[in-house]
């Protein structure tokens, strides 16, 4: 092709590669098969309900139903952690006599 041509190809006549170039950039999976490699790889949920601070001296006279003061107040979202990375948010919920939790709010981060 020379320099004189035009480079421009309507979408329309594009085709698509047979299988994603590997350019370094992140590719969405198609479909849940492509997601199959990573199924089995463990990782640790975390739902926080709130946080504490005190001292070692206090902590040694905590007991058997004693109240701790949390940084949360009663119906506000929790925490929702995988990997030490806040993911959503949620609510606390009984699902017959265990508790569980429901997402309302994924987190969105840049990367």
């Amino acid at each position: 092709m020379s320099d004189e041509q035009d480079h421009n190809i309507p979408l329309d006549e594009l085709e698509a590669p047979e299988r994603p170039l590997d350019d370094g950039e992140p590719h969405a999976p198609q479909s849940a098969a492509d997601l199959e490699a990573v199924f089995d790889v463990p990782v640790r949920i975390s739902a926080v309900l709130g946080h504490s601070r005190m001292h070692v001296s206090d902590l040694l006279k905590l007991g058997s139903g004693t109240v701790l003061e949390l940084d949360r107040k009663v119906g506000e979202a929790i925490d929702i952690y995988v990997n030490d990375r806040l993911v959503a948010r949620g609510e606390v919920v009984l699902v017959e006599d265990k508790l569980g939790v429901t997402m309302t709010e994924i987190i969105k981060t840049d990367r």
